[in-house]
């Protein structure tokens, strides 16, 4: 039988792209312009491209999907604070990849105030940025930087007709990226339908791993459900890790057969209308947690959860992470991996052997979101209502001859997506298990 679709939640509406056009404008100095191209296509061998993935700043702006585009942002001009270059029409092209918006559908379908084709743009562009006086756009963008140049020599060829001086430019990106660290309700709904395909993909695997399979073949029915349920494919690279290769933090070869005997770690998400889930578990191949690993996972399970509870406004990161090196040194301790005094092996960053990453990251359209984490070089940032991270501890057990065989080569890590509300926090990911018990209950439903 095949599996239901899921609902699909409301598209993020025009007058939300609107909104925050305007609320970028509000915060720039008068007679400022933004310049902001969008992504184009990539080459992926002769004359085949990449599948076409919008930037993410572009895309939160107007929510325009189409390669080579470019968005100008005008405050105070009166024929229109909002301005599109896009593809031509070409009745040819079309016939090949599809129907292009054109000038007219960019207006029509998205709010933008005035729309040109790319034909036109060279003509223009000097005449839209002419009189202004100051330029923001994305400083690690070649094509951006180019505009500006342009616009530079252009405004100095126009002082002689009495226009004001073109001052110079400054990055936009952390304007950007300080408004997508609050998500809003269109946008939590998209990350909750994420997070509940990727749910159901890990619930796949958990039910089809077994002895004789291959990691790659778990990755197929992961990234399966990730399309069957309407995303447009994983979020990033998935990761099926089985036995030591889970030791590897971003192990993505998925090409090792299953360990009879061992665990395997899975990092994958689905990506739905741009916005990323993000869930790791790790399970037992076999079905059943033998007692080394059951101890281990338990360990980072406790300290997982704690991290999630710690999750509300005011909270931080860094808080919260010192909280998971606690845990996890402790246990570390308990078990005979460390010896010593908890605090002592925390300063002396003995846990480092087996923890090396950081417990969250935010997530939004980017997998590993944009956003500061410190308010400035001693001040985290503390949690506000519509953020959202990630939480995954883990522990990464080499295989060297200091550490008791039956922990040798283990990799654990669990994560879920988490965002921040007035009362706490809800968790995206709860879909999908993470206690022993529920994972092995699952698994014996195969």
């Amino acid at each position: 039988m095949l599996p239901t679709l899921l609902p699909r939640p409301p598209a993020i509406s025009m007058g939300e792209y609107r909104h925050r056009r305007d609320a970028l404008m509000a915060q720039l100095p008068d007679n400022a312009a933004v310049v902001l191209p969008g992504a184009g296509l990539m080459t992926r061998s002769r004359d085949s491209e990449f599948a076409f993935r919008q930037n993410s700043d572009f895309y939160y702006l107007t929510g325009i999907r189409e390669p080579d585009a470019l968005l100008l942002l005008l405050p105070g001009r009166a024929e229109g604070k909002s301005v599109v270059f896009c593809q031509d029409r070409d009745p040819t092209m079309e016939a090949w990849t599809g129907r292009r918006l054109g000038a007219e559908g960019v207006v029509a379908e998205y709010g933008i105030d005035q729309a040109f084709e790319n034909a036109v743009r060279d003509e223009r562009l000097p005449e839209l940025l002419a009189g202004r006086e100051l330029l923001y756009l994305p400083l690690d963008n070649a094509e951006a930087v180019s505009m500006a140049e342009d616009a530079l020599h252009e405004a100095q060829a126009g002082l002689r007709r009495g226009r004001p001086p073109l001052k110079g430019w400054l990055d936009i990106s952390p304007l950007i990226h300080a408004m997508r660290l609050i998500k809003s309700d269109a946008e939590i709904a998209l990350l909750r339908h994420a997070a509940l395909i990727s749910a159901h993909a890990h619930r796949r695997a958990m039910q089809v791993a077994r002895p004789g399979l291959s990691e790659f073949q778990l990755q197929a029915e992961l990234e399966h459900e990730f399309v069957w349920h309407g995303a447009s494919g994983p979020a990033y690279s998935t990761i099926v890790g089985s036995g030591a290769n889970a030791c590897v933090l971003h192990y993505i070869e998925n090409c090792a057969p299953l360990c009879e005997d061992g665990l395997v770690l899975i990092d994958a998400g689905a990506e739905f209308e741009l916005y990323a889930g993000d869930i790791t578990r790790t399970f037992p191949v076999s079905g059943r947690f033998n007692d080394a690993q059951r101890s281990l996972y338990q360990v980072v399970l406790n300290a997982q959860q704690r991290a999630v509870s710690a999750v509300q406004p005011g909270a931080t990161l860094a808080d919260i992470h010192q909280g998971v090196v606690h845990d996890l040194t402790a246990g570390l301790i308990e078990l005979g991996l460390l010896e010593g005094d908890v605090q002592a092996r925390i300063d002396d960053e003995s846990y480092r052997r087996f923890y090396l990453h950081s417990t969250s990251h935010w997530l939004g359209l980017d997998v590993h979101d944009v956003g500061t984490y410190r308010l400035d070089e001693q001040t985290p940032r503390p949690l506000v209502a519509g953020m959202v991270l990630t939480v995954e501890p883990g522990l990464y057990i080499p295989s060297e001859d200091d550490i008791p065989d039956a922990y040798q080569g283990i990799g654990i890590r669990i994560e879920d997506n988490v965002v921040v509300t007035n009362e706490g926090h809800e968790v995206l990911t709860a879909d999908v298990p993470k206690q022993v018990v529920e994972i092995e209950a699952l698994m014996a439903k195969k």
